[in-house]
């Protein structure tokens, strides 16, 4: 079973590093979203999946990512660009930490939803009114970044070039979190979800787990925002709507929350739809919500725990079959 993920993830991977050389450059610009919407779903599932608290406002931290990244690439301040990856993570994770130390000692479940999505709104707000910012507008003209790795230069300017980056980033960005969620860390966290009560009478320090949940999601979210801006070469106070916090909720949904990949496969599944039904001009909303519901209602564990379950009926059938001979 764990050869055939592997398999399945080499294969996704070898999938999206071709997109290039045979889909045209708005493919490779939809394959590049992907990559980026991936990363800050599997930062929001971090909270939801395995901790069980639930953003409503989690586009506020990957607006602050964005908006870091492009304005220090637009006003060409001679920041390195992976400086300022890591430098939006940072600024996510503490402004994550403080809010989260505030939130998180006086309430959990919806009432957390809903004050992270107003505290998301009043960053929209002050995004929108804010000159440097580029209010309503945004920052827009965005150069796409070179990189010195000392030995070799590396220049994103070409869509093709910065393509590659995000799947190597993103690969990077998403095998650190699994790390992260596969390890202790990640097991104390589900124990948490299932029964918070039970994990603080075996002595595990629910608030401090929490708020290192909070953190590392926040910073995530952030670093996803930061890849953004030169990718799409505009930031506009749209990228802290609260539509755009419903993203990775949905995707999480539609590919299993309490599974890892979930995210992937759901992000995936939605900007398949999305695509395919980009010409039904005023219907495909309608047809869009209709399908998301028919696979939602049809696998509430999600298409990934759809899919291990089909795993496990085929493997004791196989099992099955072995001891009948």
């Amino acid at each position: 079973m764990k050869l055939l993920k592997i398999l399945l993830l080499a294969a996704a991977v070898a999938a999206f590093v071709s997109v290039p050389a045979w889909a045209d450059q708005g493919v490779v610009f939809l394959a590049g979203l992907v990559i980026i919407e991936t990363i800050f779903a599997l930062s929001w599932n971090l909270l939801f999946g395995y901790t069980g608290l639930a953003s409503f406002g989690h586009a506020a931290f990957f607006a602050m990512g964005a908006y870091l990244t492009g304005l220090a690439l637009r006003t060409a301040l001679g920041v390195p660009f992976l400086l300022l990856i890591v430098a939006s993570g940072i600024l996510g994770a503490v402004v994550a930490a403080i809010a989260s130390l505030v939130l998180l000692r006086r309430t959990t479940g919806i009432h957390l939803a809903i004050l992270t999505l107003a505290l998301a709104e009043v960053l929209r707000i002050i995004i929108s009114y804010s000159t440097t910012l580029g209010r309503e507008d945004g920052l827009a003209s965005i150069p796409r970044p070179s990189i010195d790795l000392g030995f070799v230069m590396l220049n994103l300017s070409h869509g093709t070039a910065y393509y590659l980056f995000l799947c190597a980033i993103g690969a990077l960005l998403a095998g650190l979190l699994w790390v992260i969620c596969s390890g202790p860390f990640g097991r104390t966290l589900v124990s948490i979800r299932q029964d918070p009560e039970r994990a603080a009478f075996i002595g595990i320090n629910v608030g401090r787990y929490r708020l290192l949940a909070f953190t590392l999601s926040g910073g995530a979210a952030a670093m996803s925002g930061a890849l953004y801006a030169p990718w799409a070469q505009i930031v506009t106070p749209e990228s802290a709507h609260w539509l755009h916090s419903t993203q990775p909720i949905l995707a999480s949904l539609l590919g299993g929350a309490y599974s890892f990949w979930g995210p992937l496969i759901g992000t995936v599944l939605f900007s398949i739809i999305n695509y395919l039904t980009r010409g039904l001009v005023g219907a495909s909303e309608i047809v869009i919500g209709t399908i998301l519901l028919i696979i939602i209602l049809a696998a509430p564990s999600g298409v990934a725990g759809l899919l291990k379950a089909l795993g496990l009926r085929l493997s004791a059938g196989t099992t099955n079959e072995g001891k009948k001979q």
